[in-house]
């Protein structure tokens, strides 16, 4: 159905007549009748009767009006809803309470008027292949593996260096450290169940042993934060690392501590990744906020992959 046609039925109904329609529209008479008329024809019935005093719908024309008004109501919200600015930003992260979760609320506090839309996809194929569709307007990542260069169409800029710290039980042989070097984990049981092969924090951390000669272990099924933590408190044996600006809760009784690694301090380089066509305005206010947030890395003391994309100065 010809939506120009529906709209011009609609703007003759409220109007009584066909010359002012046409002034509304900002169309000749004609038009206005040949729009009409071609509506008719797909309808096949009559929905004005031409009197003296203008057009006045017929009882077919009076039952299509409030569809016809339906029809163009849902016109515009299909419009609206990939018209950049009208309708949400759609950010993607990797876990609500990371780092990039922290960016996306301090970016929402200082612009509370961007409506956003917040999801987690998996793996970074995922989020790439949705930003190139329009699915997504960005996505946090550490950027790629080796190996696996982002497309042409898709930018990233890093935005965040996030700090591990290494988190033990009470009884743990490191838990009175102040700080530990990653020379100094060497030989200790570093647990993190749920690394999925072949995603990029798989690769950070592949690197990560490569590096130091770390022992971690990926084992046994992921039940989710509290259970690991409450494996960490009970279990001297075995430590894990966690993102510096990751949020986490737990019992008093646990016991746990978070020590800072040091000399170098290994990071995890956050990254903001969009497609270089993309248009909407509220991406261009993250990135602006996120640049200012990011101004003062340097990569001094600190620990990355190869891999991992330079800092927006380098």
């Amino acid at each position: 159905m010809d939506l120009e046609a529906v709209r011009t039925f609609v703007a003759v109904a409220d109007a009584g007549q066909f010359r002012e329609a046409a002034v509304e529209l900002a169309v000749t008479q004609q038009a206005v009748s040949k729009r009409v008329a071609a509506l008719e024809r797909h309808l096949g019935v009559r929905l004005f009767t031409r009197t003296p005093r203008g057009a006045v719908p017929t009882i077919d024309g009076q039952a299509f009006l409030p569809h016809a008004r339906e029809l163009l109501r849902v016109a515009e919200r299909a419009t609206a809803s990939v018209r950049a600015g009208r309708r949400p930003l759609r950010v993607d992260i990797i876990a609500s309470r990371g780092a990039a979760a922290g960016l996306m609320r301090a970016f929402h506090r200082t612009h509370p008027d961007v409506e956003l839309d917040v999801l987690m996809l998996l793996d970074i194929e995922t989020a790439v292949d949705a930003i190139r569709s329009g699915e997504i307007d960005a996505s946090f990542r550490a950027v790629t593996a080796p190996g696996r260069p982002l497309p042409e169409d898709v930018r990233a800029v890093r935005v965040l260096d996030e700090p591990l710290q290494l988190l033990t039980g009470p009884a743990h042989a490191l838990a009175g450290a102040r700080s530990v070097s990653p020379a100094g984990l060497v030989g200790h049981r570093i647990w993190m169940p749920g690394i999925v092969p072949g995603s990029e924090w798989a690769a950070y951390y592949d690197d990560l042993v490569a590096e130091f000669g770390l022992t971690i272990e990926a084992t046994g099924p992921n039940f989710g934060s509290d259970a690991l933590l409450d494996t960490i408190a009970d279990t001297p044996a075995l430590a894990t690392f966690m993102g510096a600006h990751t949020r986490l809760v737990w019992p008093a009784d646990h016991g746990l501590r978070r020590i800072p690694v040091t000399g170098p301090t290994p990071v995890y380089p956050h990254s903001l990744l969009w497609h270089r066509d993309n248009p909407h305005p509220a991406l261009a206010a993250l990135r602006a906020h996120l640049a200012a947030a990011a101004a003062g890395l340097d990569g001094a003391g600190t620990w990355v992959p190869g891999w991992a994309a330079p800092h927006p100065t380098a």
